[in-house]
């Protein structure tokens, strides 16, 4: 008996339900994985939506995952096309008896679900999905998806109270060798339409794809520079690479499972130190959970411009702002070091997205669904849930949202960079410039400017908007949409 494998983000092997499961009833199982060509088209304000440096992340874990099945014995078929005419497809030529897969949450992701299973259905070919994005099932929920609380803090302590995580299962020794057929390539970034992102020096991580690489990360950063202890504490870094985790990239594309990291984190508890910072990496995924549920319950409201709460603001599309946000060229250093860190290396700190998100919205009054679209663009880590869901808290428009809440780059910069460390690090034209003035860089005197090497509006640019009188008409306009 053979059972087609569709991979989609879950490009592991350890804690894989549909593989697992096929290898429990002795099936032959036959992995996949569609390269859709839909994912490499353009958002709706004209970005890639899937952009290079991601697109080069998701190729790298799909080409591990191909190592890893074949150190077992197997391979992975890679085609291009779309999975819901590409899978049936193969499941009748194969000579299947039934198609597992993961679920997915969104309406894309699940109408591509819909349209399979029907082929499938036309074809007698059995299916079966399962959940395996989240730390609990749905059935362990203390609730159903329709009665998930609106607020985080509710949802949390329900959930810890009350629900249970069950353990990870183990990845495969040995695995079915295929059939006789085409193995098929890993299309290149070019053959995607992207180009191959060039190094940039100033990057101090480099995020390479793959289950193997998701391991070593987590064991770099939990067991050998025993970090964990100190999660809590140093979480809001934004230049030392070891402040924070950094696995959101390996989870994102499901080369790790949020049990098996909370099962690392549970062990190290058990051996080495329980504590804050051991609870607050449970407590991060737990809000990554929230932010899956919270879209599970209410679909596509995430996406509208209204957003959760269906507040209707009169959002600007301001292209040459927009342009000067996304380039790091808005005169704010915290924002713009964070924004050409982003298109560098695809990543930034959760810090920095908080404070990049506020500027866009707070201060420029741009539609958020433009950031939105932008971070889904760059982001290597990008989670359809947690980009849309945190995009719509922090333009204040989300379920859970806390009103008019800005953030002032000034204070956020002298509490987080106190040093001015990042700034300088990733806007190099400024690393003259002493202490805390860094942050203000237009408040320096043209003899310091001279000093300093930096000329304001030539080396970098004077600030596109008063932070302080830009927010206060923006909150008018909000407190006008709420009354």
């Amino acid at each position: 008996m053979r059972i087609l494998i569709w991979f989609r983000n879950d490009l592991r092997l350890r804690d894989h339900e549909p593989l697992w499961n096929a290898l429990k009833s002795s099936a032959q199982p036959i992995p996949v994985y569609c390269f859709d060509p839909r994912q490499f088209g353009e958002t709706s304000f004209g970005f890639d939506k899937t952009g290079a440096i991601r697109a080069r992340f998701l190729r790298e874990s799909v080409m591990e995952l191909r190592e890893s099945l074949r150190s077992r014995g197997s391979d992975l078929l890679v085609r291009a096309g779309e999975p819901e005419v590409v899978v049936p497809e193969l499941a009748l030529a194969l000579n299947c008896e039934a198609v597992y897969f993961h679920q997915e949450t969104m309406s894309e992701e699940v109408a591509i679900e819909s349209q399979l299973e029907r082929r499938l259905d036309s074809l007698g070919v059995r299916h079966r999905s399962f959940w395996g994005a989240t730390l609990h099932q749905p059935e362990a929920l203390p609730f159903s998806v329709a009665q998930i609380p609106e607020l985080f803090t509710q949802f949390r302590k329900q959930v810890e109270a009350d629900a249970e995580v069950a353990e990870p299962l183990p990845a495969p020794d040995r695995l079915p060798a295929l059939p006789d057929l085409d193995r098929g390539e890993c299309p290149t970034l070019e053959r995607l339409g992207l180009e191959i992102p060039a190094a940039d020096p100033r990057a101090v991580q480099t995020f390479k794809g793959g289950e193997t690489e998701g391991i070593k990360r987590l064991q770099t950063y939990i067991w050998e520079k025993d970090r964990l202890r100190v999660y809590k504490e140093t979480r809001n870094g934004m230049l030392n690479p070891d402040d924070s985790s950094k696995l959101s990239p390996w989870l994102a594309v499901g080369c790790l499972s949020p049990r098996y990291v909370r099962a690392q984190a549970a062990r190290y508890e058990a051996e080495r130190v329980k504590n804050d910072s051991t609870y607050w990496l449970v407590f991060e995924l737990l809000w990554r959970d929230y932010f899956r549920w919270i879209c599970a319950k209410h679909g596509d409201r995430v996406f509208r411009i209204s957003g959760l709460r269906g507040l209707k603001l009169p959002w600007k599309e301001d292209w040459p702002r927009f342009e000067l946000w996304r380039q790091g060229q808005t005169g704010y250093p915290l924002v713009d070091a964070s924004m050409q860190e982003l298109r560098a290396t695809g990543y930034m700190s959760n810090r920095g997205r908080q404070n990049v998100a506020s500027f866009l919205t707070k201060n420029l009054g741009i539609n958020w669904q433009m950031g939105a679209e932008w971070f889904e663009s760059r982001l290597i880590d990008y989670d359809v849930c947690s980009n849309w869901g945190n995009w719509n808290y922090t333009a204040g428009v989300g379920n859970d949202a806390r009103g008019f809440r800005f953030f002032n780059i000034l204070k956020q910069s002298k509490d987080y960079d106190p040093k001015g460390d990042y700034v300088r690090h990733w806007l190099p034209q400024l690393a003259n410039i002493p202490g805390e003035q860094i942050h203000s860089p237009w408040k320096l005197a043209q003899s310091d400017q001279k000093r300093y090497g930096v000329r304001l509006g030539v080396d970098y640019p004077a600030p596109i908007v008063d932070l302080f009188a830009s927010a206060k008409a923006n909150e008018q306009l909000y407190n006008r949409a709420c009354a």
